[in-house]
């Protein structure tokens, strides 16, 4: 039997999960290198917490969007089951209010009769739910899918600050770390933009850079708080 595909909802929120969760690794792990190299030069000691951020972090990313989207589903599902409900029990309101739905949108009494009579004949609980509710009752997101794809973007993301923390000469480490993660951040902010249809992609872009920052910017003075010289 062939699996199901994807529709493109489910595609765009497992793009969703994966951007977010490489991002999200871009930003912790550099925040935990940095915080350290501002403490030690110890190439072995900034490596291992970047490896343990890492993984720490990929388990938490994995977990949560397993958490968030199950809580999603779940409250779509009883929805659906109180729409169900609404319809067997008095008809005629939900369709006076799918009908309210279509004048309120400016179109004409006659024509919103006739879509609404035409709609809820063929089939009244996905056309009362997405009017309602805002969502299709028979395309639920995967909160699989999402954990998977946070489960292999975020360490993904981690990489890149761990080599730049550690390929990076000594002098020059802490500079060339955050210079890398914020040409990073440039573009996972803007692929967040695209994937949320926002027009101000710019300010996006600054906005997830400025996150980057204040997360550098404290973890490395609270690494040189505790410096050894």
């Amino acid at each position: 039997m062939m699996a199901k595909k994807m529709s493109l909802a489910q595609k765009v929120n497992v793009i969703r999960a994966s951007v977010m969760g490489a991002n999200d690794g871009i930003i912790s792990v550099a925040g935990i290198v940095i915080g350290v190299a501002a403490a030690t030069n110890n190439a072995y000691a900034i490596l291992i917490a970047g490896l343990s951020g890492s993984l720490a972090g990929m388990i938490s990313m994995c977990m949560g969007e397993y958490v968030s989207v199950s809580t999603q589903k779940d409250s779509q599902q009883r929805a659906i089951l109180n729409e169900q409900q609404r319809i067997k029990e008095n008809f005629q309101a939900e369709f006076d209010y799918v009908k309210g739905k279509y004048l309120a949108q400016g179109i004409a009494p006659a024509l919103a009769y006739q879509a609404t009579q035409e709609l809820m004949a063929d089939d009244p609980l996905n056309t009362v739910v997405q009017e309602r509710y805002g969502f299709n009752p028979k395309d639920f997101t995967n909160p699989y899918a999402a954990a998977v794809a946070s489960f292999i973007s975020f360490p993904l993301g981690s990489i890149l600050p761990m080599v730049a923390v550690t390929l990076t000469p000594p002098k020059f480490r802490i500079l060339g770390t955050m210079v890398a993660v914020l040409v990073a951040l440039l573009i996972t902010g803007y692929l967040a933009a695209v994937l949320g249809d926002n027009p101000k992609r710019g300010k996006a872009m600054l906005r997830n850079v400025a996150a980057g920052l204040l997360t550098m910017g404290v973890t490395f003075l609270i690494g040189q708080l505790f410096r050894a010289y």
